[in-house]
């Protein structure tokens, strides 16, 4: 695979979008349809970069991975590890990565048949887990997310080439519009934003907890809304969100009195496997960006009732 870099950012010259040069589908031909999602479906999330499942799964199957997540929470030996962030206001946990490599549960849901097979079908073929995570917001104080490109990051600071890699989120809590659910800028996916500034050593340390290289300018946002509008998927536990990995996206800090906990598992194409940062930085350890282990998912059969 080539080292050419096309998706140049975090420099200090001119960092004017363009458009992007990845198909959003991958799959090709008649390969396009050889998968659950139908045509309509595969437009709309060409159009939007997303698509939004309300209660995918029952409400009872995440509630075991909700009280696993609090029992997380009291592991003090596992909150003193890099790969759990906090909160830069509270000091609670904000991300727990790598949750497929600590916990069965989690590492079963990576293959459920139903995900699976959609996203492969988008990616159009095997794909590996790059990085998997909650996302936790506690009542009354969770932080939120700066505007960004999750592909702008990778490709930046750990080397991922191309724009074929796809984020399923499934919520482990209700997602309302008083806790902060995540927002996205549709049709923002069609655009690589390049953004301003060199990338410190380290910046994941900082980046995770509060991110501030790496975020659009506003008036590349400002534009990008115009065009497309934000919207904010709300449901229930359960409701499951893919998204194209260069969709922009944020989320509010959560002002209510209900948590806000979300799942993401990243999906990257086998054929898309991590090079050298193209930012001139560092690798990041393996808990955020998957080198070792890019073998094909396999789908787990042996699953809980939905």
């Amino acid at each position: 695979m080539s080292n050419e870099d096309l998706y140049p950012t975090r420099r200090e010259e001119d960092h004017k979008r363009f458009a992007r040069l990845d198909p959003v589908v991958h799959a090709r031909n008649q390969e396009r349809w050889a998968g659950p999602l139908g045509e309509e479906s595969l437009s709309r999330y060409e159009r939007d970069g997303f698509l939004w499942f309300e209660g995918f799964f029952s409400q009872e199957r995440m509630r075991p991975f909700f009280d696993e997540l609090n029992d997380m929470a009291k592991d003090t030996e596992l909150t003193k590890s890099d790969q759990v962030i906090t909160d830069p206001d509270s000091g609670d946990i904000r991300s727990v990565f790598a949750m497929h490599e600590i916990s069965k549960r989690f590492d079963e849901l990576t293959r459920d048949p139903r995900i699976l097979g959609m996203v492969r079908q988008l990616l159009g073929g095997d794909v590996y887990i790059h990085q998997s995570r909650i996302n936790d917001k506690f009542g009354f104080q969770g932080s939120g997310f700066q505007w960004h490109s999750d592909f702008e990051t990778w490709h930046s600071e750990d080397g991922m080439p191309r724009m074929r890699a796809v984020s399923a989120s499934i919520m482990l809590t209700d997602n309302n519009e008083f806790n902060g659910p995540l927002m996205l800028i549709p049709g923002s996916h069609h655009y690589f934003v390049p953004c301003h500034g060199k990338t410190p050593e380290n910046n994941w340390k900082d980046s995770l907890k509060s991110q501030r290289v790496g975020v659009p300018s506003q008036e590349n946002l400002r534009d990008l809304v115009d065009q497309g509008g934000i919207q904010a998927p709300k449901g229930p536990p359960g409701s499951l969100l893919l998204f194209e990995c260069n969709t922009l996206h944020a989320s509010n800090k959560n002002l209510s009195p209900w948590p806000r906990s979300n799942l993401f598992f990243v999906y990257n194409s086998v054929d898309n496997g991590l090079e050298e940062p193209y930012g001139d930085t560092k690798v990041r350890p393996h808990f955020l960006a998957n080198r070792d282990k890019v073998e094909a998912l396999a789908m787990h059969d042996n699953l809980d009732p939905l």
